[in-house]
């Protein structure tokens, strides 16, 4: 299982937004470590082509890839309520939603955005692909509009326009009780490399202790209030994957087959070690 990092590089895909800053930010400072960031819808590509050995990877695409791979409980992204960058905005209340057009950046959250809309508001709309860069094609409409990342916070749509706003982690919590996990680390199953996962796992440790320099390095050039920056990092998200996160993985998994928006539900495989997952 453990390898030799290919000259002298283990490669490791990553999102570039803010909320990944405490799970990644160590491993950028490493000499033997190089970081690809990407959208999260495009993470899953590298890994499965082989052009990162590790990836922070939406959950969906555990389901949906055509290699198999395995999660690395080393780290993620979850909250446990409110997340504040995942939000469906809405002009009219969410039992009268037909129409969601979705940001693209992400699997999980449309399928969450779904689910959601399902089994709390018993509503079914049509959901249209949409790129955020984009969303103003929608203005003259009367559909939702689902966005991630942080375009919430520093390019959030007019309140005026959408009053009604729902947090997919608050509403998750609603919903089931437990802590939702966006995205996790992810390996191929045949490349799995515990020298890495440890790697991983020692980051996760040592961004605990970064909220203040992650804060003062990135705020700013991502255009978000410091307060509201730190209080992302220690209060909305949460980087551990706890039993409560794993009993709310396979829930939402259960879910989106069962609502048929996703094409199977495989059994959960983890690498699971001491030094990975304390």
């Amino acid at each position: 299982m453990n390898q030799t990092p290919a000259d002298g590089y283990w490669q490791v895909g990553c999102v570039s937004y803010l909320n990944s800053k405490p799970l990644i930010e160590p491993i950028v400072q490493r000499r033997d470590c190089h970081v690809h960031f990407a959208v999260p819808a495009d993470l899953l590509n590298l890994l499965e082509t082989g052009q990162v050995q590790a990836a922070l990877t939406p959950v969906v695409d555990y389901q949906t890839s055509t290699s198999e791979l395995v999660l690395v409980p080393a780290g993620g992204i979850c909250c446990d309520g409110p997340t504040l960058t995942v939000r469906i905005y809405s002009p009219s209340p969410p039992a009268q939603i037909r129409r969601l057009y979705a940001d693209t950046d992400s699997h999980t959250s449309v399928i969450l955005s779904q689910v959601v809309l399902r089994e709390l508001y018993g509503v079914q709309p049509e959901v249209i692909a949409l790129k955020a860069a984009e969303r103003h094609r929608i203005w003259a409409d009367d559909a939702a509009l689902l966005l991630i990342g942080d375009k919430v916070v520093n390019a959030a749509p007019n309140q005026w326009q959408f009053p009604v706003q729902l947090d997919l982690g608050e509403q998750w919590k609603r919903l089931t009780g437990l802590p939702f996990v966006f995205a996790m680390w992810m390996m191929r199953a045949d490349a799995l490399d515990e020298s890495l996962a440890r790697i991983l796992a020692d980051a996760r440790r040592q961004g605990r202790a970064m909220t203040d320099e992650l804060v003062s390095q990135y705020a700013a050039s991502t255009h978000w209030p410091p307060n509201l920056a730190r209080r992302y990092f220690t209060q909305y998200l949460k980087y551990d994957i706890t039993p409560g996160c794993r009993q709310g993985l396979e829930l939402f998994y259960q879910y989106a087959h069962q609502l048929n928006l996703l094409p199977g539900n495989r059994p959960i495989r983890y690498f699971d070690s001491a030094e990975v997952t304390d």
